[in-house]
This record gives structure tokens, sequence and C-alpha cells, in this order.
């Protein structure tokens, strides 16, 4: 177990948020697994020299955050923030909204050309570090309401000129479409479950640490892989809905 530093009351820090970051940084040392139970509130106070009331309180906060679950009769478990989704049609965001009857909005935060090694690219995509690739970075929403920041990244020998295009409330897949003959085959999806960082908070209009989805997403036409895009997708507007069927 590692050593547990004592808490600071003449600080001015709350004793409850002493606790709360504390627990943070066990759970990130890895002295709880994913899964893993914590110590009962009881435990949890005599380790810390604080009342029951203060460690519920720092928990809560743990697990508004999505770091920590409660289970009834069970105890508090480290949440196990891995999730992978389900087959579902390779649509765009536009798309998506739209077979729910809404209205997708994109404002573009950033586009540039960068390379394939800066960007940090997957080796599926099978390009050169100094290759050319466009990032493209947009906040979408749905109407007004903002639902997720995605960064898109294309090789641009593949799409000349598509660092050109101004993609405001304009479909990346539909241009594909339209100017590249490109139509999508399949996709590769990883969603894990954390906070939303400090640095998209207010472009998605939340507080720091609220809950969301981290979506890496590797898209394919028959030549091979063409789009790798990582998005943050806030917890409470984006949900992920599975189709289970035996066989």
């Amino acid at each position: 177990m590692a050593i547990v530093r004592a808490l600071d009351p003449t600080s001015g820090v709350p004793l409850y948020l002493q606790v709360e970051r504390s627990l943070q940084q066990r759970i990130d040392a890895e002295e709880w697994l994913p899964g893993g139970r914590l110590p009962t509130e009881d435990e949890l106070g005599r380790t810390y020299g604080v009342s029951r009331v203060t460690v519920r309180q720092a928990l809560a906060r743990l697990v508004d955050r999505g770091v920590l679950v409660k289970e009834q009769g069970r105890g508090t478990f480290v949440r196990d923030t891995s999730l992978t989704a389900g087959a579902r049609g390779v649509t765009s965001f536009t798309a998506e909204l739209a077979d729910l009857g809404h209205t997708s909005g994109a404002r573009v935060l950033d586009q540039a050309v960068t390379t394939a090694g800066e960007a940090g690219l997957p080796e599926e995509m099978r390009v050169a570090d100094d290759a050319p690739v466009l990032r493209l970075r947009r906040l979408r929403t749905d109407g007004a309401r903002p639902v997720g920041v995605q960064t898109a990244y294309l090789p641009l020998d593949r799409f000349p000129g598509l660092d050109a295009t101004d993609f405001t409330d304009r479909s990346l897949y539909q241009t594909l479409r339209e100017q590249y003959g490109l139509v999508p085959r399949e996709a590769v999806e990883t969603f894990t479950v954390g906070g939303v960082l400090d640095e998209d908070a207010a472009t998605l209009g939340v507080s720091p640490g609220a809950h969301a989805f981290y979506v890496e997403r590797l898209t394919f036409d028959p030549h091979g892989p063409f789009e790798y895009v990582r998005s943050v997708m806030r917890g409470d507007r984006y949900q992920v809905r599975l189709a289970l069927r035996n066989p």
C-alpha cells in the first residue's frame, strides 16, 4: 500500500478536497486497478483522520467525475473506463444526427496542414512520417448545443486540395464523396470514458472533469484506411447504442 501523506488542516483547502486529491493520486498510481474496490468510508476516515461525512464528500466528487462507481451493497470501485462499441453503419456525425431527426452543426476550431509524424497517426494508416496531412478540429453541435470536439486527420497525397475547403457546417464525408468519389466501407472505433480536460471544457460548455466519451476512429474504403479521428464527446449528450443479436 502506498504511503498516504497527512492532510493539512491549516492550508485553507477543504479537507474533502484534500482527500479527493489524495485518492485520485493513489488511483493514478494504480494502488487500485480498474474494477478494484476501495476501502470502506470508515476505513478511509481512519486512514485520513477525518469524519465519514468528509470521506463521503470526496467519494461523491470522484463518482461525479466518472473516476469511481458506487454499487449498492457492494462498495465503491474504480471505474473500468474501457468500452468497445459494436458494429454499426459507417456514417458521419451529420448523418447520425439526421437519422435521429436532429440538425448537426460544425464550427472549425483549427484547420492546418501538418505531417503524419507530428499528428501521431497509427501505423495502420500506412502513411510516411513526413507525409502532409490535413488536421481538421471542429466543434460538433446538435442544433446550437455543443456535443463534442472532433479532430480528423486525412492524408493530402490522397486528397489534394482538401485543405482549401471551408468545412464550416459542411459534412466531411459529403465533401469526400462529391470531390473525390470516396465511399467509406468500414471503421474501427475505440471508446474510453473519462473527464473533460481543462482545454476542452469551455468549448464544450461543461466543467473540467465532466463525464465524456473519448473516441478513436480509423475509417477505411476499398483502398485501405483514409481517415483517423480523435474525439471527445459530452457524456450527457452523446450515447453509444449497441444492437445485439444471436447468430
